[in-house]
């Protein structure tokens, strides 16, 4: 981390524990949505039926960008304990603050992420 501020450890570490807490909150609210349709023809419609089953499907979506978020974060803290946080996992090299600062959760440098992307 060479850039001119350091990196405040505890509060980002306190900001990744919050956000954990908040998915796992929305993850139990939404249960409900990801269960399955009800295909029950003589109870609901063709249109009521495909809303269902659309609806079921976003929130299915949802829980699995919830789940690799929830994946992303318990990797930083435990980057944080290790002496590891703010190094990048492939080249070993700072990561920015300003990146850190954007998505505390990134384990690569801004040069290691652009090679990953191609």
């Amino acid at each position: 981390m060479t850039d001119n501020s350091p990196l405040d450890l505890m509060t980002t570490e306190e900001r990744l524990r919050a956000r954990r807490e908040e998915l796992r909150e929305l993850t139990a609210s939404h249960r409900d949505e990801a269960r399955p349709a009800e295909l029950d023809q003589a109870r609901i419609g063709r249109l009521s039926r495909m809303d269902a089953l659309q609806a079921q499907e976003m929130a299915a979506a949802t829980e699995r960008r919830r789940q690799r978020e929830l994946e992303r974060i318990d990797a930083a803290l435990q980057r944080i304990a290790s002496g590891d946080y703010g190094f990048c996992a492939l080249c070993g090299d700072d990561i920015g603050l300003e990146r850190l600062e954007f998505d505390p959760t990134t384990p690569l440098c801004i040069a290691c992420a652009r090679q990953s992307e191609r």
